[in-house]
């Protein structure tokens, strides 16, 4: 079992036996261990499921390539607890769906949604995909704003435009030099980019 499911898996099983329903650590167990995709898929779309159940079916799923998690997945990466945005980020970047770089990027980009943006601006770049620095220059930039609470999220588009080192870039991560928070990272990034050195 590699490091993230396990850490996923130990999650869940504790969010199941809490949840206080007969057999749910049993049935987490099951579907950790399974190897029925059919199995998994069918958990994604019968109704009554859990909440932990459906999160661990569709990391189980995306992870093994089966493109059924792709709704799901794309759900739990707007999901307001940060640890099943991460699984699902994971998951995500190896499903291997066409889709996941617009899903990812439509997310990012979302102002309404921005407090949750952390996952799918890291997830653009691990895809490196061409929607990736479109979407990290557009967040970027209206993190730029006087007094915007989220730094963490400017941080990560900063960091990930200069791992994509594309020079379309450059213009937002001059201007988030000024920015005290961001700058040492926008210095590090802008030297990452052909010809801003």
């Amino acid at each position: 079992m590699d490091e993230e499911l396990r850490t996923l898996t130990e999650r869940l099983r504790a969010e199941a036996a809490a949840s206080g329903a007969p057999g749910a650590p049993e049935a987490c167990d099951r579907l950790t261990a399974t190897g029925d995709l059919d199995e998994l898929a069918a958990v994604l779309t019968e109704p009554g499921q859990p909440l932990w159940a459906r999160e661990l079916a569709a990391f189980r799923l995306g992870v093994a390539g089966d493109r059924r998690a792709f709704e799901s997945l794309v759900l739990l990466l707007n999901h307001r607890d940060p640890p099943r945005c991460a699984s699902a980020a994971h998951s995500l970047a190896r499903l291997g769906d066409p889709r996941t770089a617009r899903a990812a990027a439509a997310l990012a980009t979302n102002e309404l949604r921005v407090a949750y943006a952390l996952h799918p601006v890291r997830l653009l770049v691990e895809l490196r995909a061409p929607e990736a620095v479109p979407a990290l220059i557009t967040t970027l930039e209206r993190r730029l704003r006087p007094h915007d609470p989220y730094r963490r999220v400017a941080l990560a588009c900063v960091e990930g435009l200069g791992a994509l080192g594309d020079d379309r870039a450059a213009p937002v991560l001059n201007d988030a030099l000024a920015h005290p928070a961001l700058a040492q990272a926008a210095v590090r990034a802008l030297a990452r980019i052909p010809g801003q050195r």
